[in-house]
């Protein structure tokens, strides 16, 4: 057996990674490249193996660099299962569905901007990645499962998913093999999540397995702890208020705008900000909220209590939800502080965009960053202190204050990722994958002693004696 790294090698997203061996071929993640808009379009429009070789697809959540190439694959000829737990797979039926949605008004705008209504010949519009309904045949491949108890993914090949307190649903995997003169046994991480976190279970410590293939995002960072963050969030909110200006906070719509909601929630019940009206800009956001109430194992022990009792405890009393297109147009109009949550979370895509194009050239206003940015995208330039960005393809300065706040991260932070390498305590090593090198790096550092580890680079093998 061995285990191919065709993406989230030394970058954090476009998660896919290729076993093969004799029992079959079975691809871990597929998902998308985000980062500079010309060469995510070609990465992601190249798959780096035959669609057709892979026996069987395991996903460990649903967030787009994971799943987002999913349907892709399926046009290029992928017909086997893709195994999830069953909040993951409802949770990809709104995901996958937004972006094609998505990618087809993007595509849409990019026509009408190169060619207007001349109607030139079809051969040089440019076509969104994939269509509805090739997310509708991926769909139907989905095959959803519970935590913990095991499947077959291929023969021979055993699975078990473990919680990651990531987002919900989200999952480690530990895959076994035996037979056809190939034995062993290898963890993948997916995105470890933090415990004592709200709202969402904690990770469960990964299991024990031969090899290791694990997250390091936040490899050498340490998250702030609770009182810090909601400090710094009280200052956002209070300098806001005194300037008259507006907070957008871009965010994903899974896991990251629910914790930034009961954030403020906390605050405004504890009398520490006034009462303000925050908006929750995303049909998405809303869809997964609806999925989340389905699945009410996901919580943890004291929001399940509290919502048992009837009482709110994400705070979702205080917030409007914003469908239509026109009303979040609206919110670009309207004068003094409030809060705009809006996705994308690395503000590649989606109405965060046009909620930044009104706001960033302005001093009164506040653009809260509260999730990791991967090099090449706006939020990352925004991150960097650019003096200038480009938002639909113009310059736009860059005036507003600009907060970072990664305490709201859904990552396990390097202390927690070192522990969680020597739960699984892997006696033939481990891959540090989804981490930017200087982290992935830092990771390594800390793992000295502990675990042997590699920093594999794209198209690297790792060969399993």
């Amino acid at each position: 057996m061995r285990v191919t790294f065709w993406g989230a090698a030394r970058t954090v997203t476009g998660s896919k990674h290729l076993l093969t061996g004799r029992h079959g071929t079975v691809l871990l993640d597929c998902g998308l490249f985000q980062g500079r808009r010309a060469e995510s379009e070609a990465r992601n429009r190249a798959l780096p193996f035959p669609a057709g070789s892979v026996d069987a697809l395991i996903l460990s959540h649903a967030h787009i660099d994971h799943s987002g190439a999913i349907p892709f694959l399926v046009k290029s000829g992928f017909d086997g299962p893709i195994h999830a737990t069953a909040t993951t797979a409802d949770l990809c039926r709104v995901m996958l569905l937004d972006a094609a949605h998505i990618q087809a008004k993007d595509a849409e705008w990019l026509n009408r901007a190169r060619h207007g209504d001349r109607g030139r010949d079809r051969r040089e519009l440019y076509e969104p990645l994939y269509s509805v309904a090739d997310v509708e045949q991926a769909l139907a491949q989905f095959v959803p499962h519970e935590y913990v108890t095991p499947f077959e993914a291929v023969p021979g090949v055993e699975v078990s998913f473990h919680e990651a307190g990531h987002i919900v649903g989200a999952a480690s995997v530990r895959i076994a093999w035996k037979g056809n003169g190939d034995t062993g046994s290898l963890v993948f991480s997916g995105d470890l999540g933090r415990s004592h976190r709200p709202i969402i279970r904690d990770p469960e410590p990964l299991p024990s397995a031969d090899r290791l293939i694990i997250e390091g995002t936040y490899g050498g960072k340490s998250h702030p702890d609770e009182e810090s963050l909601n400090g710094t969030l009280e200052r956002v909110v209070k300098g806001a208020l005194e300037r008259g200006g507006r907070i957008v906070i871009p965010a994903f719509a899974i896991g990251r705008t629910q914790e930034v909601v009961y954030a403020f929630d906390r605050l405004i019940s504890a009398g520490r900000i006034p009462e303000m009206e925050i908006y929750v800009d995303s049909p998405l956001a809303a869809n997964v909220q609806a999925i989340v109430q389905r699945h009410p194992e996901v919580y943890d022990d004291e929001t399940a209590a509290a919502l048992r009792r009837g009482e709110d405890p994400l705070g979702l009393k205080r917030v409007v939800l914003v469908r239509d297109a026109s009303e979040s147009m609206k919110l670009n109009d309207k004068p003094g502080t409030f809060v705009t949550i809006s996705a994308s979370g690395m503000c590649e895509g989606g109405r965060i965009l046009h909620h930044l194009k009104h706001t960033v050239a302005d001093p009164r206003h506040a653009i809260v960053i509260v999730g990791y940015q991967a090099e090449g995208t706006l939020g990352k330039r925004l991150v960097e202190g650019r003096p200038e960005v480009r938002i639909f393809g113009e310059p736009h300065e860059v005036h507003a204050r600009i907060e970072v706040l990664n305490g709201f991260s859904a990552h396990a932070d390097h202390e927690e990722l070192v522990r969680q390498a020597k739960a699984c305590a892997p006696p033939h090593g481990c891959a540090i994958v989804h981490a930017d090198l200087a982290r992935a790096e830092a990771l390594q550092a800390g793992l000295a002693g502990v675990v042997e580890s590699r920093i594999p680079v794209e198209g690297e093998t790792w060969e399993f004696a």
